[in-house]
């Protein structure tokens, strides 16, 4: 192990993520998943282009109820993200991270987020909960922002045909249980080890 601030370990193949709306069949159920939601999105987004969910909308981002849970597998995914990100911007959310570890304030800002362009660096990689706010709804109790609510309010979207997010649960609840992503970035799994080479 060296020292460098946070790092990341040997890259193993992985099968990429179909293209958003498609249903492929593969042996990543994650990755399928992730099909599944994309097409629900897209299929949203396709009938509304005003949605208001989209890159540089960050409310959700920066309004968490919780720190984020994640898989394995979505720990996994998301690893492949942080490696593309410099050692500056890993030390950044390492301190954001350090910051959140034990504390109870609430509403959390997610650490990954880059705040200043409302961008998340790791789009692609992104955990489920993550794919689903905005567009899909459990039971009677809708999963989005008070922007969209206003709109569900006023008959704006009653049109809408949402995601069932009960059914997306189940799904995740297949792929073993969550940790917080505070855990899974100080545990002995998890935290990225960069090579000596970067």
């Amino acid at each position: 192990m060296d020292d460098a601030p946070r790092g990341v370990q040997s890259p193993r193949p992985r099968q990429q993520a179909p293209h958003p709306g498609f249903l492929v069949h593969n042996d990543k159920p994650l990755l399928q998943l992730h099909a599944e939601i994309d097409g629900r999105v897209d299929a949203i987004r396709a009938e509304r282009a005003d949605w208001l969910c989209g890159k540089g909308c960050d409310s959700c981002c920066r309004r968490l109820a919780d720190i984020p849970r994640l898989t394995a597998a979505e720990w996994d995914l998301l690893q492949d993200g942080l490696k593309q990100m410099t050692a500056a911007r890993l030390e950044d959310i390492d301190r954001k991270i350090a910051a959140l570890t034990g504390t109870h304030t609430r509403p959390v800002v997610c650490p990954l987020l880059d705040e200043a362009s409302g961008a998340c660096p790791v789009y692609a990689q992104r955990p489920v909960a993550c794919r689903t706010y905005g567009f899909y709804v459990q039971r009677e109790l809708g999963l989005y922002c008070s922007d969209i609510e206003s709109q569900v309010a006023e008959g704006m979207l009653s049109d809408v045909v949402w995601g069932n997010h009960d059914a997306i649960d189940q799904q995740l609840a297949g792929l073993g249980d969550g940790r917080p992503l505070t855990e899974w970035w100080r545990g002995e799994t998890g935290g990225i080890r960069r090579s000596p080479a970067t």
